[in-house]
């Protein structure tokens, strides 16, 4: 075996090595980067952001948001514990706040981390719209994304020095022209798809969420038609974008609402 061979076989290794186990989908996942480097740094940056920014306290919505993802929080730890993972939230501390903000946006950072702005209050319009928000955005925590985008940002970073290391010898027109050639072949046929991918899987496991949580997963529908008809239309086209078009991610709700009704039901939550 030569050098390059060895090289390439310690990496192959040390990338089976770093995979993860997803509970909810028995996918296995990159895990480069530990939850034990990733969870502290992820609390830091939540605390600055809140030092930063306009914390809304003691209002009904603040009081709603807080609501909402305790409850999210329980439906979370009685599917894992209900399904052999006991420990998996390890190292989570929990927090939710509403942001004063005319942003449409919501987020959870890994352990917990959740943050709701005020812009977007008015299109989850009610509890169950929350529940949809707020199961989401805690899914994406749950499942490791964030792990996994940092682990393959790592991999697209190696592989960018593999094309450097492979292409030294030629000219500078053909460096430059291999490294935007890959440049745009992992951009577009690796980390966007990897992307929309994440966010099916928030989508999927966000729905069960709220489902053990007592919100009718059927409401999800509703809101999503409202955050379509917010942005306009001015989306991008879907291989172009991090996230599923709003037609191929209603679509897939629809499907999935069956999957997660029959999860709430196995702890006793049923809807009419």
């Amino acid at each position: 075996m030569n050098y390059k061979s060895k090289i390439i076989a310690v990496a192959v290794l040390a990338i089976v090595a770093s995979c993860a186990k997803n509970p909810f989908t028995g996918k296995s996942t990159l895990a480069l980067v530990p939850n034990s480097e990733i969870l502290p740094s992820a609390f830091q940056q939540y605390n600055q952001f809140l030092s930063e920014n306009k914390v809304i306290t003691g209002t009904s919505d603040a009081k709603r948001v807080e609501t909402v993802g305790s409850k999210i929080k329980v439906a979370a730890e009685r599917w894992l514990n209900a399904n052999g993972y006991a420990n998996y939230l390890e190292g989570y501390a929990w927090e939710y706040k509403l942001v004063d903000s005319k942003e449409v946006n919501a987020w959870c950072m890994p352990g917990g981390k959740i943050v709701f702005y005020t812009g977007i209050m008015p299109i989850c319009k009610d509890d169950a719209g929350m529940a949809t928000v707020m199961g989401h955005e805690v899914a994406h925590a749950l499942a490791n994304h964030g792990q996994q985008r940092m682990s393959a940002g790592v991999l697209q970073q190696a592989g960018a020095a593999g094309v450097a290391v492979a292409t030294g010898s030629k000219s500078q027109e053909t460096q430059q022209l291999a490294m935007t050639a890959y440049g745009a072949t992992t951009q577009f046929g690796g980390m966007l798809p990897f992307s929309r991918a994440h966010e099916s899987e928030a989508d999927m496991i966000g729905l069960t969420l709220m489902a053990i949580a007592g919100y009718n997963p059927d409401t999800a529908v509703a809101f999503w038609e409202r955050m379509a008809a917010q942005s306009g239309g001015q989306s991008p086209p879907e291989f172009m974008s991090t996230h599923p078009s709003n037609a191929t991610r209603i679509a897939k709700i629809k499907e999935l609402i069956p999957q997660a009704k029959a999860e709430a039901a196995k702890f006793g939550v049923t809807f009419k």
